[in-house]
């Protein structure tokens, strides 16, 4: 008996154990959060984005990526899993897609520029949330 206990035991901390890593693993890095300080996040999200229309897409850290449009609409995608080193100076984004969205889901690989080419890290890109600049002297009475 002690020991279905002591496997039940190891089975609840290892799954409390993960859930707390795949918590912190969303966490925003510091320079993300002073980033995303200039925009209000609205709640509203899409699945995808007109691959046309996407004028860039800054990595803020491992989880977080900022999409600027040609129009100037700013989303926030917050990447499934972690995509490692993709806010590295001398890394750049790579994906490719057969249509002309760009979706949940999608694979994106994080190439380091010094590494011939070498593959990183890859991630799932998640929903697209949209954001709204903040006015200066709206952000001073937050």
């Amino acid at each position: 008996m002690k020991s279905r206990n002591f496997i039940t035991g190891m089975a609840a901390a290892a799954a409390a154990l993960a859930m707390a890593s795949a918590v912190s693993a969303q966490e925003m890095s510091e320079a993300a959060a002073e980033r995303l300080a200039q925009f209000e996040r609205t709640g509203e999200t899409r699945t995808c984005v007109n691959l046309t229309q996407v004028r860039s897409i800054q990595p803020l850290d491992d989880h977080h990526f900022l999409v600027e449009m040609r129009n100037r609409d700013m989303y926030l995608n917050v990447v499934n899993g972690r995509c490692s080193r993709a806010a590295s100076a001398g890394t750049y984004l790579q994906y490719s897609t057969t249509g002309s969205q760009l979706c949940r889901n999608q694979i994106v690989d994080v190439v380091d520029n010094g590494g011939q080419g070498m593959l990183s890290g890859s991630c799932g890109l998640g929903d697209f949330e949209r954001l709204t600049h903040i006015e200066e002297g709206e952000s001073a009475s937050r």
